[in-house]
């Protein structure tokens, strides 16, 4: 294990943060001794993360958990790998269920962990298991159904080390083209991706754009705004502050609630 002292205003995928030190896994023995020590906060590629200044004991995967491996029936995919990595070695291998990666930023873990998707695809379609730590500081594989993912969600906790999904032979171009599409609408702009959940039946960044906050500019430099381009995009367009986001994303929450007596879940996970 190492330790570096990251900027998080640049490592975020929101591009808000401070300066704090991070924890790098080479091996499960690594996280069982930082364990020991304290309690941990990983964080992955923090591409849906809103971490504190005052965040402590954080930690993530070394590339030495970027990788692919072919089991015959199933790929071991390590959680350090980025999701790009796979896609393109799905659409090499002419493997099914891997186009939703198409664009998709991150790293297996945290996909995994999100059960990320978009529309009615999501990971989970694909996948078997993963492997996580059992009680003697050994990998084991925890089934699919084990791990309750739902809308993206899971009751996945502690650190997943790889994933294990199936091998399907048929990758199918025409959905890569039609996530592009729907991907066409999404801002460039340092942004979380997706700040709330859809509630069921509806869409958050209609609702974010019926109480009149889209494209609206927040924070002291105004450089906060739900995406005139994406509602349920919040963008970060210089510098931003942790506070400034937080309050941002309480306050769409209070005024949805207020006017359309809808409650939204964050999709947005926030490292205190």
């Amino acid at each position: 294990m190492f330790s570096k002292l990251i900027d998080f205003s640049h490592y975020t995928s929101v591009r808000v943060g401070t300066p704090l030190p991070l924890n790098y896994i080479e091996s499960p023995q690594d996280y069982v001794a930082l364990l020991e020590q304290t309690p941990t906060q990983i964080i992955g590629k923090a591409n849906n993360l809103l971490i504190s200044p005052n965040a402590k004991n954080l930690c993530t995967l070394s590339k030495k958990f970027d990788y692919i491996k072919d089991l015959g029936d199933s790929l071991e995919v390590g959680a350090a790998t980025p999701s790009g990595k796979l896609f393109s070695y799905a659409k090499r291998h002419n493997l099914w269920g891997f186009e939703i990666l198409c664009g998709l930023p991150g790293s297996i873990g945290g996909i995994l962990k999100m059960n990320a998707g978009l529309k009615a695809y999501e990971i989970q379609q694909v996948t078997l298991g993963i492997l996580q730590l059992d009680s003697k500081a050994k990998l084991e594989f925890k089934g699919v159904k084990s791990l309750g993912l739902g809308y993206r969600s899971s009751s996945i906790s502690g650190f997943i080390f790889a994933g294990i999904f199936k091998k399907q032979v048929g990758f199918q171009q025409n959905l890569v083209g039609e996530f592009t599409k729907m991907r066409a609408n999404q801002p460039t702009e340092p942004s979380f991706g997706s700040c709330f959940k859809n509630p069921k039946g509806d869409f958050a960044g209609r609702l974010i754009e019926q109480i009149g906050l889209k494209g609206v500019r927040f924070g002291k430099n105004k450089s906060l705004c739900f995406s005139p381009k994406h509602a349920n995009f919040l963008i970060n367009l210089g510098d931003s502050t942790f506070e400034e986001v937080l309050e941002l994303i309480e306050f769409a929450k209070e005024k949805v609630q207020k006017d359309c007596g809808i409650i939204l879940e964050n999709e947005v996970q926030i490292v205190q």
